[in-house]
């Protein structure tokens, strides 16, 4: 259940911020998101942005974009498979928009139409695997983390607990910090996300 502390008004500031922020957010950032969307296209043949199936909120399916990191005669569309180190998929560019976070900033478009927001459970792909096994599995309240709209960063993001999750304690954890994120959601915790985040990728974050 979504937390019960948060009145009606943290949840309609929660959405008023994601419209304003990710709005100003891609007329800003629209002369860089086009430099980018050129240099994918001179380093390898394809489309510019990948799009994928994952959760959204209520268990719904969404398309989310991205910038497209890997080849295409080599990119995962359901993205069960998770990228390890070296990975021979990632393009040179790819590395680069991966390593910086920049391949995430289509997604201000999904939080701009309604199916993400800035801050939540971070948006998993059908079917995810975590330490070799669906994730459904490993965590048996896994699909809690759904009654909130996923987010482009969240609590466990924020926590350092990145990467693939080829653990199943890392994986465990990851899950147990957007139920907490659920179940105590506040906008004051939605700022102090932000900000963490911001901090943590100033200091070198290393991708979600």
């Amino acid at each position: 259940m979504p937390s019960k502390r948060a009145g009606h008004a943290h949840y309609f500031i929660k959405r008023l911020t994601d419209i304003v922020l990710s709005g100003t957010a891609l007329l800003v950032l629209l002369p860089f998101l086009l430099t980018v969307a050129a240099l994918i296209r001179l380093d390898s043949p394809g489309p510019v942005l990948f799009t994928q199936q994952r959760w959204g909120k209520g268990c719904r399916k969404i398309r989310v974009y991205k910038f497209r990191s890997m080849r295409t005669d080599l990119c995962d569309v359901t993205g069960v498979n998770q990228t390890v180190a070296g990975d021979p998929r990632i393009t040179k560019i790819g590395a680069i928009i991966r390593r910086t976070n920049i391949d995430e900033l289509p997604q201000l478009m999904n939080v701009l139409k309604g199916d993400m927001s800035l801050v939540g459970p971070r948006c998993h792909a059908i079917g995810m695997l975590a330490a070799g096994m669906p994730y459904e599995e490993l965590v048996p309240e896994y699909h809690r983390r759904h009654v909130m709209r996923p987010g482009m960063t969240g609590l466990a993001q924020m926590r350092g607990l990145r990467g693939p999750t080829d653990r199943p304690g890392k994986a465990r954890a990851r899950i147990a910090c957007d139920l907490h994120y659920v179940e105590n959601f506040n906008y004051w915790l939605d700022l102090r996300i932000i900000v963490g985040t911001v901090v943590s990728e100033l200091k070198g974050g290393k991708g979600f």
